[in-house]
């Protein structure tokens, strides 16, 4: 087992931190409180190749593999998990998608621009009854021969407004049940395709969320995903992937309140002495590091899985079942550690205690990666 990143990883690793540093933490407090998207950020992340990592060169990409991808996903979380949820979806759900199982004129129309950023993309599942039940979708695509008609609501849709292609999955026959749906590209703009408002949430409120509704939309044959009935097989292959990254984007969490809080330890004193002296703190510390650690060899080891073509549905949903957790048991220590500077804005960690919640939420709850997690092991 070689733990040790080549010397390309450290180079993309270093690049990642950079912009991190330089981009993303400039203004992250002010763009939280005033829900605004990154917008120049995800310009500047799709230009230095962020958007489609692991997208093959011909159709844009960059060509890199799943691990380099944990790393900018890891480097860009500690700093702003509303930007790399951004990463996520475009790399996990939207790219990932399109080029494993998209036809060569989807890829050619759609993935080149996703991947170099010049447009990006949206994942369409969740519905009010629909989110960790993925088989109940109320939204309906109706065969009409050479198009279906799309019809029904999608919520908690990040890059809900701003992206340009939405990937919905919606029920085409349902006597046959999950084996009855479709996933389909929509275009932005489609006659009958309305966004609503963005979401007022209590972490990543950078992040583009919304609901999106679905009136009579007309969507070309050509546009659907794979054979007919194949759209709920190609939203849990693609979620699979997409764990890896939220439990990146966990990781990063965890590891960004980690350092902030190890360096406010040796800063600030008390009974005469900086708090790393007391036991109580550098006990505190002990945890957060093994843990952080422990969840960083279960992300590894879902996106080596990935790279080497094994199965990694239930690595991933370990890497994200923990990751997750670690990041919010992280970022509430971290937030102890600061004490009353915690509460307060301009030390960051109140808002990465924030950001951490939705890690143990989005693509597949706890509650939805344990049953992923006890199939896995039982079946054998």
């Amino acid at each position: 087992m070689d733990y040790t990143l080549t010397e390309e990883q450290k180079m993309i690793q270093q690049a990642a931190r950079d912009f991190a540093q330089n981009e993303l933490l400039p203004g992250v407090i002010e763009r939280d409180d005033a829900q605004q998207f990154p917008t120049e950020q995800v310009k500047k992340m799709g230009e230095l190749g962020f958007l489609g990592m692991m997208v093959n060169p011909k159709y844009g990409g960059s060509g890199l593999d799943t691990v380099s991808y944990a790393i900018v996903m890891e480097e860009l979380s500690k700093v702003d998990a509303s930007s790399s949820v951004v990463v996520s979806v475009n790399n996990s759900l939207v790219c990932y998608g399109i080029e494993a199982y998209g036809t060569e004129e989807q890829k050619e129309k759609y993935l080149t621009k996703l991947a170099t950023g010049e447009i990006i993309g949206a994942f369409c599942l969740s519905e009010p009854e629909a989110g960790s039940d993925a088989t109940s979708q109320k939204t309906t695509a109706i065969d009409k021969g050479d198009y279906y008609v799309l019809n029904g609501t999608k919520n908690w849709i990040t890059n809900g407004s701003t992206a340009s292609v939405y990937i919905v999955i919606a029920q085409t026959d349902k006597e046959k049940g999950h084996k009855g749906i479709n996933a389909l590209i929509v275009e932005k703009g489609a006659e009958g395709f309305e966004i609503g408002p963005k979401e007022n949430k209590l972490g990543i409120r950078g992040s583009d969320t919304h609901s999106l509704i679905f009136n009579d939309v007309k969507v070309p044959k050509e546009n659907r995903i794979g054979e007919d009935g194949f759209g709920f097989k190609f939203a849990m292959k693609t979620l699979s992937g997409g764990r890896i990254g939220i439990a990146s984007q966990a990781l990063g969490i965890a590891t960004g309140a980690y350092e902030l809080a190890k360096e406010y330890s040796k800063q600030r004193k008390s009974f005469g002495t900086e708090i790393s002296n007391h036991q109580a703190i550098a006990f505190k510390l002990a945890d957060m590091h093994t843990q952080i650690e422990a969840a960083r060899h279960l992300v590894y080891k879902a996106a080596w899985d990935k790279d080497k073509g094994h199965n990694f549905d239930l690595s991933g949903a370990m890497a994200k079942l923990y990751a997750s957790k670690v990041a919010m048991d992280t970022t509430i220590e971290a937030v102890q550690i600061h004490g009353g500077n915690g509460f307060v804005k301009e030390y960051h960690v109140e808002r990465l205690m924030r950001d951490a919640k939705i890690t143990q939420i989005y693509e597949g709850t706890s509650e939805i990666q344990k049953i992923v997690i006890s199939r896995g092991i039982l079946k054998n």
